[in-house]
């Protein structure tokens, strides 16, 4: 029923002379009204996962009739996907600068109080089409500053640009070991329902430097600075990042689970005709503040105890500390647990540490959605 076109877009160019580009795929909306999607896949070049979903709902929505625009970028960052290392994709960070892929994106800054002074005037869809083209020139205008910008940031803001043009934007990622996590800003936890994820990070309504912080940002400032000046309406854009357990994997078959828990987000909203209903699944949140990070207390050789995604019970092993160069002393071997409840989320890939690394990310105070 709906059909996918193709496209590419330059991102950058190579020493050497060659074009950045990355693929696009557009499904075309049969209602202008219907919200519009933008869904990005591979920032992190390890973390592909993501792309097999793309490709899997892909093929789902052809089966639907879809009333709102749909942007895909997969593969969207090829230097990381390319930054290779022996068997190990290396590209979570830009190898020119040593900055994470994901935190290059653009923070506007735009003078609310002026903007909206010029522009209050108007009807609430004329002041977000407004208020959406000044945050895509605002983007225009930083690809095209005379001192230009590094190669990490040209690719954020590039990518920024396409999901600025979307009402919903979702961020495929996944973590090291990990299992399946959900980023969900405050103002929009009940969306988190309708995806097929277990665990939700309820992060603040802020920007951290992230994608889905960079789309949704501007426009929960937008909506709170106008509520203080006496007009309330809902935040017109949603944005999360879906973590889709862990990286260097491809699972058609897992892909094809969460590619449903999107389409049935898309369904709630009015993206596709057809009614989803979510997975019947049991879900749990915590806040990002509750959200702790685990370093290891000395260097060693690490055994990762705690499977993520399972509850752990404070005192239980979290990991074992191994050191060969202390055999035969009682710091041979050190059995390392926490002293709260929680919730593993994901560790740490490689089972040799410096002192410091971070081991774990695991979830405390943990609630049922």
């Amino acid at each position: 029923m709906s059909k996918v076109t193709q496209s590419t877009i330059q991102v950058g160019e190579l020493a050497t002379g060659q074009a950045l580009t990355i693929p696009l795929y557009d499904i075309k909306g049969t209602d202008s009204a219907a919200p519009s999607v933008y869904i990005q896949a591979n920032v992190h070049g390890a973390e592909v996962q993501g792309n097999a979903v793309i490709y899997q709902l892909m093929n789902l929505l052809e089966g639907y009739d879809v009333l709102g625009d749909i942007r895909f970028a997969p593969l969207a960052n090829p230097l990381g996907i390319n930054q290779k290392s022996g068997e190990f994709t290396l590209g979570r960070f830009d190898p020119i600068t040593g900055v994470n892929w994901n935190r290059e994106y653009f923070d506007h800054n735009i003078d609310l109080a002026t903007w909206y002074a010029e522009h209050q005037h108007l009807a609430d869809d004329v002041l977000f089409q407004a208020y959406r083209a000044t945050l895509i020139e605002s983007c225009q205008a930083r690809l095209k500053q005379p001192f230009g910008i590094t190669t990490g940031h040209r690719l954020a803001v590039s990518l920024q640009s396409m999901a600025h043009k979307a009402d919903i934007v979702l961020d495929l990622h996944t973590g090291p070991k990990s299992c399946k996590h959900l980023y969900c800003p405050e103002y929009d936890i009940d969306a988190a329902r309708f995806f097929s994820i277990p665990y939700t990070l309820v992060i603040p309504n802020s920007f951290g430097g992230a994608m889905d912080e960079a789309a949704f940002c501007p426009w929960w400032q937008l909506s709170d600075f106008a509520a203080k000046q006496g007009r309330v309406f809902a935040v017109p854009v949603s944005a999360f990042t879906l973590e889709l357990a862990s990286q260097e994997r491809i699972d058609l078959a897992d892909a094809l689970v969460d590619a449903k828990g999107i389409l049935a987000y898309l369904s709630h909203r009015g993206v596709i005709r057809e009614k989803v209903e979510p997975a019947d699944m049991a879900r749990f949140g915590c806040y990002l503040r509750d959200y702790k990070k685990f370093h290891a207390p000395k260097a060693g050789l690490i055994e990762y105890c705690a499977a993520v995604g399972q509850a752990l019970d404070a005192g239980q092993p979290l990991v074992n500390i191994l050191r060969m160069d202390l055999y035969g002393t009682d710091d041979a071997h050190q059995v390392i647990s926490l002293p709260m409840d929680c919730v593993p989320i994901l560790h740490f890939a490689s089972a040799s540490v410096h002192q410091g690394t971070e081991l774990y990310k695991v979830m405390t105070n943990v609630f049922r959605l």
